[in-house]
Protein backbone atom coordinates (compact mmCIF):
# COMPACT_ATOMS: atom_id res chain seq x y z
CA UNK A 1 0.00 0.00 0.00
CA UNK A 2 1.29 3.47 -0.82
CA UNK A 3 0.58 6.57 1.19
CA UNK A 4 -0.15 9.93 -0.40
CA UNK A 5 -0.69 13.15 1.48
CA UNK A 6 -4.25 14.43 1.68
CA UNK A 7 -5.73 17.76 2.69
CA UNK A 8 -6.54 17.99 6.40
CA UNK A 9 -10.14 17.50 7.51
CA UNK A 10 -11.51 19.83 10.17
CA UNK A 11 -15.22 19.09 9.72
CA UNK A 12 -16.98 15.82 8.95
CA UNK A 13 -19.69 15.82 6.32
CA UNK A 14 -21.81 13.31 4.45
CA UNK A 15 -21.39 11.01 1.46
CA UNK A 16 -24.46 10.34 -0.71
CA UNK A 17 -24.55 7.93 -3.61
CA UNK A 18 -26.99 9.27 -6.17
CA UNK A 19 -27.09 6.86 -9.09
CA UNK A 20 -23.89 7.16 -11.11
CA UNK A 21 -22.66 10.20 -9.13
CA UNK A 22 -21.48 10.53 -5.56
CA UNK A 23 -22.20 13.73 -3.67
CA UNK A 24 -19.99 14.71 -0.75
CA UNK A 25 -21.29 17.61 1.31
CA UNK A 26 -20.51 19.44 4.51
CA UNK A 27 -16.83 18.51 4.66
CA UNK A 28 -14.32 21.09 5.81
CA UNK A 29 -10.88 20.73 4.27
CA UNK A 30 -7.75 22.57 5.29
CA UNK A 31 -4.21 22.67 4.01
CA UNK A 32 -2.14 19.61 3.33
CA UNK A 33 1.03 18.98 5.34
CA UNK A 34 3.26 20.77 2.84
CA UNK A 35 1.06 23.92 2.95
CA UNK A 36 1.64 24.34 -0.77
CA UNK A 37 0.89 27.86 -2.00
CA UNK A 38 -0.67 26.44 -5.15
CA UNK A 39 -3.89 25.86 -3.20
CA UNK A 40 -4.30 29.53 -2.31
CA UNK A 41 -6.25 31.74 -4.69
CA UNK A 42 -3.79 34.39 -5.91
CA UNK A 43 -6.49 37.08 -5.70
CA UNK A 44 -7.65 36.61 -2.10
CA UNK A 45 -5.42 33.89 -0.59
CA UNK A 46 -8.37 31.62 0.20
CA UNK A 47 -8.57 27.88 -0.31
CA UNK A 48 -11.06 26.46 -2.80
CA UNK A 49 -12.49 22.96 -2.93
CA UNK A 50 -12.27 20.72 -5.98
CA UNK A 51 -15.19 18.29 -6.10
CA UNK A 52 -15.56 15.57 -8.71
CA UNK A 53 -19.07 14.11 -8.46
CA UNK A 54 -18.55 11.73 -11.37
CA UNK A 55 -15.36 10.36 -9.83
CA UNK A 56 -16.53 10.79 -6.24
CA UNK A 57 -13.62 12.78 -4.84
CA UNK A 58 -13.06 15.92 -2.80
CA UNK A 59 -9.83 17.85 -2.57
CA UNK A 60 -8.26 21.25 -2.88
CA UNK A 61 -8.26 23.22 -6.10
CA UNK A 62 -4.85 23.98 -7.54
CA UNK A 63 -4.21 27.49 -8.86
CA UNK A 64 -1.10 26.52 -10.84
CA UNK A 65 -0.94 27.30 -14.55
CA UNK A 66 -1.47 23.63 -15.40
CA UNK A 67 -4.13 23.11 -12.70
CA UNK A 68 -2.18 20.16 -11.32
CA UNK A 69 -0.37 19.87 -8.01
CA UNK A 70 1.63 16.92 -6.75
CA UNK A 71 1.83 17.85 -3.05
CA UNK A 72 -1.41 16.03 -2.15
CA UNK A 73 -4.29 14.15 -3.67
CA UNK A 74 -8.04 14.35 -3.22
CA UNK A 75 -10.00 12.20 -0.79
CA UNK A 76 -12.08 9.53 -2.53
CA UNK A 77 -15.70 8.97 -1.53
CA UNK A 78 -14.69 5.50 -0.31
CA UNK A 79 -12.06 7.03 2.01
CA UNK A 80 -14.52 9.62 3.31
CA UNK A 81 -17.12 6.89 3.92
CA UNK A 82 -14.50 4.87 5.81
CA UNK A 83 -13.73 7.88 8.01
CA UNK A 84 -17.43 8.24 8.85
CA UNK A 85 -17.66 4.50 9.60
CA UNK A 86 -14.61 4.67 11.91
CA UNK A 87 -15.92 7.74 13.74
CA UNK A 88 -19.28 6.00 14.27
CA UNK A 89 -17.49 2.92 15.64
CA UNK A 90 -15.50 5.09 18.08
CA UNK A 91 -18.62 6.92 19.21
CA UNK A 92 -20.33 3.57 19.84
CA UNK A 93 -17.38 2.45 21.99
CA UNK A 94 -17.43 5.67 23.99
CA UNK A 95 -21.18 5.32 24.58
CA UNK A 96 -20.66 1.87 26.13
CA UNK A 97 -17.93 3.02 28.53
CA UNK A 98 -19.21 3.60 32.08
CA UNK A 99 -18.79 7.10 33.42
CA UNK A 100 -15.73 7.58 35.63
CA UNK A 101 -16.23 8.37 39.28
Amino acid sequence: MTYCQKPSIFQLGKVHENGPSVIVSGWGLGMCVSSCRCHRNPDDGQLALAEDQAGGSLGLRSFTDTGDCDCCESWSSAELSAILRDVAALEALEAREPAAG
